[in-house]
């Protein structure tokens, strides 16, 4: 049985997310709303054989429709015309989200309210009288813990009976005060006259809208009347003026205030504090934490920590069993590779080509690239634990200050830290995508171009692999290295493009900090999950064609029969290719090899380490091809700390990935920025790259 369409609405970090996953399970789409790059959800909730189509909105503070995200949810809603609205409201700061709960009655759409953190909201010593909150607002109010699925099947339950018509969730009628009432009910009147505005609005929603002087609303009622909208908006400017000479006050001001102060009126009557004295635990370590000489320490205390954590469970703890007794998760995926090696070694001598394909364009390549898997499932599950902590909004906090004095906005921060900023393990596309948040366009195109110098997941197992080779007693130090450098070279080049290509005053950011939280362990593996499957079946279905490409290119054409093996990569087209380049790339100690893996490297920051793997496994002597690509290259003279140090760097910065290109291109507009952030990418990194292996060189 199915049922009318339902939308999740709810303030920025209020569990709306939690909700949603919650209701719908695992069945979800993600697309983007017609016209604006901004997501939304889809998924069907299923509750005791019914069952019906649930839309999460981004999430805002408001519908007045300044940002992306406050259109697309104020359109979603007048567009689909949903037949109910979960509105998810952080029961710890509840006057706070009443104030969109206020704009959403507003609409006149049934409505469910669930009101979540509700163990956040005892903690902190707020007693909510439920019951008293549901009368003033005539909706059905369910408190719930979303995180922890209490309160999901009251909420479906509740919805589906509005649905069905078997419990009413009419928002109450709300008041402006005297002279505004007046005002807001003659205009609903002559609004209700008009067939087509009628059918698209709230009448008393859009009346209240013209006396907030909403340029929207205006735009959409003189392209849907143009007959009838000079005389409408007219009488709603002519109303505006008695309100403002009654007031002596600006009519958006006197609106807005009243929101806020049915808002304040709600709390007072249906909130006791039953710890008044007590000082909440978040403002208590947010003393310490946000403070501005402790809190940085601590970041870099955090982020030391998460490296030695990462690199002392994936890969030097030996707790994995295996025949010949315990390894390592990395050593344990190496070992599994180099067996399937072993496996095919009897093609060699009959077919040699098909040998030459598993053996070093699948197994030597992906197999690489599936080796640190570990490494990259225990980055993001810490990563996720301190998401949901609430500590990233910290960093946030933290570095607003010195964000802006390189010309970056205070949002800029959630991009880089989506992003891999935090420490790695991230992705430049989300980070990208996150700038939508952003109302001024010069600021949300620096944060995209300067986003993907993050240590995003894809280069993470590049830096293990040669941190492994040459820096294996120095691994955390390293990583704190290459993740102060990557920071560095971000807020330098944005500070570079704000002075010179992208001019312009720079917007206020207001911060909100959420609660902490304890990390829910189901919902942090269930992200681990989604991020690392997400890096698997790039590596089976993207690196590995890009790298069977690589690989025919490596092998053909095929040499004399005289020719020594060893000499045949040099021969084929790939090699030549990389030879045609090490004239100039020998300056940041990159020999014709590296250059093919780097080659490679613009379609996937992972490709450069599977055809790094590709091309030493199609050189192996027999003795060789047992060996991981950390061990190979150790062994081999022509590679040192400084070079292996100079191409990481040179990895870190270069031209963002394919994927990350499109979404350049995507969200600014124009071809134009995704070819700059290609070139201006490539050459600082190679600049970057010949200082250190230069300088390095001098050293040693």
């Amino acid at each position: 049985m199915s049922s009318g369409k339902i939308v999740i609405a709810g303030n920025p970090n209020a569990g709306k997310t939690c909700l949603y996953n919650a209701l719908t399970g695992s069945a979800q789409q993600v697309s983007n709303y017609p016209g604006v790059t901004v997501d939304i959800k889809s998924g069907v909730l299923r509750w005791q054989g019914q069952r019906t189509t649930v839309v999460d909105l981004p999430g805002t503070y408001s519908l007045t429709a300044y940002s992306r995200e406050e259109l697309v949810a104020r359109n979603f809603i007048l567009d689909e015309h949903p037949s109910l609205i979960i509105n998810v409201v952080d029961a710890s700061n509840l006057e706070r989200n009443l104030y969109l709960t206020i704009q959403l009655m507003e609409m006149q759409i049934p409505m469910v309210i669930a009101l979540n953190m509700m163990d956040t909201a005892e903690r902190r010593g707020y007693k909510i009288d439920v019951e008293g909150l549901s009368q003033l607002l005539g909706v059905p109010v369910i408190p719930t813990i979303a995180c922890r699925d209490k309160g999901i099947d009251e909420i479906s339950a509740a919805s589906l009976a509005v649905l069905h018509g078997k419990e009413k969730a009419d928002p109450s009628p709300l008041s402006y005060g005297h002279g505004v009432d007046d005002e807001v009910v003659s205009l609903t009147r002559v609004i209700e006259k008009i067939p087509a505005l009628k059918e698209r609005f709230s009448p008393a929603w859009l009346a209240v809208k013209l006396l907030e002087k909403d340029e929207r609303a205006a735009t959409e009622i003189r392209d849907l009347t143009p007959s009838e909208s000079d005389a409408l908006l007219k009488q709603a400017d002519d109303a505006i003026s008695r309100i403002e000479r009654h007031f002596n006050a600006d009519a958006s001001t006197l609106v807005a205030e009243h929101r806020y102060g049915i808002a304040a009126g709600m709390v007072k009557s249906c909130v006791t504090h039953t710890a008044s004295n007590r000082r909440d635990i978040t403002e208590s370590l947010d003393l310490i934490v946000c403070n501005r000489i402790a809190g940085p320490l601590i970041l870099v205390m955090v982020v030391a920590a998460l490296f030695f954590w990462v690199f002392k469970v994936s890969d030097e703890w030996a707790w994995i069993p295996w025949f010949d007794g315990f390894q390592s998760p990395t050593g344990f995926m190496e070992t599994l590779f180099l067996s399937l090696s072993r496996f095919i070694t009897p093609l060699e001598e009959s077919m040699p080509m098909l040998y030459s394909l598993l053996n070093d364009g699948v197994i030597g390549g992906v197999g690489g690239v599936m080796s640190f898997v570990p490494l990259i499932f225990f980055m993001f599950l810490f990563v996720a634990a301190l998401e949901d902590s609430g500590y990233i909004a910290r960093v946030a906090f933290i570095l607003d200050r010195p964000l802006r004095t390189f010309g970056l906005q205070g949002k800029s921060i959630l991009a880089f830290i989506v992003a891999g900023g935090l420490g790695a393990g991230g992705c430049a596309v989300p980070g990208i995508m996150s700038t939508r948040t952003m109302r001024e366009d010069r600021d949300r195109l620096v944060t995209m171009l300067v986003t993907p110098f993050m240590n995003c997941g894809a280069k993470m197992p590049v830096y293990a692999m040669l941190i492994a080779a040459f820096f294996p007693h120095n691994r955390t130090l390293i990583m704190m290295i290459l993740w102060a450098l990557s920071w560095i070279t971000a807020l330098v080049a944005a500070w570079i493009l704000r002075r010179t290509l992208v001019r312009g005053e720079q917007m206020p950011f207001v911060m909100e900090l959420p609660p902490y939280h304890m990390p829910v362990l189901r919902g942090v593996l269930r992200h681990t999950w989604e991020r690392t499957w997400m890096y698997v079946k790039k590596a089976g279905t993207v690196i590995l064609a890009i790298n069977l490409v690589l690989w025919a290119l490596m092998y053909f054409p095929r040499p004399a029969e005289d020719v020594a093996a060893d000499e045949h990569l040099a021969f084929s087209f790939a090699g030549r290719a990389g030879k045609a380049l090490e004239p100039v790339s020998q300056a940041a100690g990159f020999d014709w090899r590296t250059n093919i893996a780097l080659i490679g490297g613009f379609a996937a920051k992972e490709v450069v380490l599977g055809v790094l793997g590709t091309a030493y496994a199609l050189e192996n002597t027999d003795e060789d091809n047992f060996l991981s690509l950390s061990e190979h290259l150790a062994q081999k003279p022509d590679w040192n700390p400084v070079r292996a140090f100079a191409l990481m760097v040179f990895v870190m910065l270069y031209a963002p990935c394919l994927v990350t290109i499109a979404v350049i291109r995507r969200e600014s507009g124009s071809w134009k920025w995704a070819l700059f952030a290609t070139l201006y990418s490539t050459t600082f990194a190679f600049i970057l790259a010949i200082a250190f292996y230069q300088i390095g060189s001098l050293l040693i």
